[in-house]
């Protein structure tokens, strides 16, 4: 790191530590009404949560990137937007924030935290993507951050706003198929690597900042495309393998409909971790406490990915309807298959023959968002306090819970540890790179 950054790092940390806490309340916008918004990240889901931003009307003032060829095709893409460039996140809230309404954080999972923290305490309406953040405490923090300022938050998961969804949801509640048993949730992605981290150093490309990409995770030697891009996520200090990168998804209409809240205890049965990378085929069993929608005290909900599947008779049943990514609810009067994206199916087919769907109002994820920080009487469905701060906490417990297989880990959650295991506690917070320390993480 050359000196002038060095500078740059120290000043913007121990302005970051005192800055104000704001409670601005949703309608406070610029004085013509624009909502003028800046992008943590300028390609990939960055790249797509710009163009729905866009397409709600907004402003774009300023994009950060540690890839100059990331910036250059964002410009490419947008002529019409004359929007300023930053390498460095923390130059861009320095120089900027007071001409921002929103931003939107959408770079890999280490970096959530910190960049959502300082935004918000900023006065800045955030649309943070998931996972909220890489670990439980940063989750914990940017809950409670986010309700000491007071602004608008919408965590990316844009399908929980999305017509099948809410219907799962409501479904689910109105008893279609009875109260809930067991509930199984799949993915057949596989965001790990079972290989030892190589033994090469490779040149780092022009345009591209490292040591601002690496972060608050410590310095190492460049691996050209082992890190970037988009293979972060099946790194330890960077992603939250196929867990937390689909968990959010794909967790979502069984959290919501069943009102379960935090898990009681996690236990991984499948794959484990190496020194460098998340699992592939991650089989984690939570046991969540029951609810009114519950058939028992206590509600088990399995989570399987890569080549491992949910058990073979609902393999048999659904056929080639079974979908690649999904949930299956279990009733005491019915089963219920709600897809990745598609419409929910209960089951057995011939019992539900006369079934309705039930009417939904359409909604959308980056409307909301946009309409509540205009101050308009709407609350996003990924608020991080209603939802995406316990929800997000929940997965990462189950990426904990992989390091430590066929354990059982009692969670606490109001002490925020786990009662029976000492070392699975202490993945709970990581160790911020020096230099890199936002107050509170």
């Amino acid at each position: 790191m050359n000196q002038s950054r060095r500078t740059f790092v120290k000043t913007a940390v121990v302005a970051g530590a005192s800055l104000p806490l704001f409670n601005i309340g949703r309608a406070q916008t610029s004085g013509n009404n624009a909502i003028r918004h800046a992008s943590f990240g300028a390609s990939g889901q960055a790249r797509r949560d710009i163009s729905n931003m866009l397409s709600q009307g907004v402003q774009l003032v300023a994009v950060a990137d540690v890839d100059a060829s990331y910036l250059a095709a964002l410009q490419e893409r947008h002529p019409d937007q004359n929007f300023r460039t930053y390498t460095d996140w923390r130059e861009l809230l320095d120089k900027e924030h007071k001409n921002l309404d929103t931003v939107n954080v959408s770079v890999p999972d280490h970096m959530h935290a910190s960049i959502g923290i300082e935004a918000m305490r900023h006065g800045l309406h955030l649309y943070g993507q998931k996972p909220l953040s890489q670990t439980v405490h940063e989750a914990r923090q940017m809950t409670k951050v986010a309700a000491e300022t007071g602004v608008v938050t919408q965590m990316g998961v844009q399908f929980t706003s999305s017509f099948y969804e809410r219907m799962t949801v409501q479904m689910v509640q109105d008893g279609v198929i009875g109260k809930i048993k067991k509930a199984y949730v799949f993915s057949h992605k596989a965001w790990g690597d079972p290989d030892p981290l190589p033994a090469r150093t490779d040149p780092v490309p022009d345009g591209f900042d490292w040591d601002i990409w690496c972060g608050v995770a410590d310095e190492r030697r460049y691996i050209d495309k082992y890190y970037h891009p988009k293979q972060w996520r099946r790194r330890l200090d960077f992603g939250t393998g196929t867990l937390g990168d689909m968990g959010c998804h794909i967790y979502s209409p069984m959290y919501r409909a069943l009102h379960v809240g935090a898990p009681i205890s996690i236990k991984s049965v499948g794959g484990q971790p190496n020194d460098a990378s998340w699992a592939i085929d991650e089989k984690v069993v939570y046991t969540f406490p029951g609810s009114q929608y519950t058939a028992g005290d206590t509600i088990e909900v399995e989570w399987t990915d890569g080549d491992l599947r949910p058990p073979q008779e609902f393999l048999d049943m659904f056929g080639d309807k079974m979908p690649e990514q999904g949930c299956i609810f279990v009733g005491t009067d019915g089963i219920l298959l709600q897809g990745h994206q598609t419409r929910p199916v209960p089951y057995p087919r011939e019992n539900f023959a006369d079934y309705r769907y039930p009417r939904l109002e359409p909604r959308d994820h980056y409307t909301d968002f946009i309409n509540a920080v205009k101050g308009e009487d709407v609350t996003p469905l990924a608020n991080f306090g209603d939802f995406a701060g316990p929800l997000t906490e929940a997965i990462l417990l189950g990426c904990i819970s992989t390091h430590f297989p066929n354990e059982k880990l009692d969670w606490n959650h109001d002490k925020m540890k786990f009662t029976n295991s000492k070392q699975a506690s202490s993945h709970i917070r990581r160790k911020v790179r020096k230099g890199w320390e936002v107050a509170g993480l």
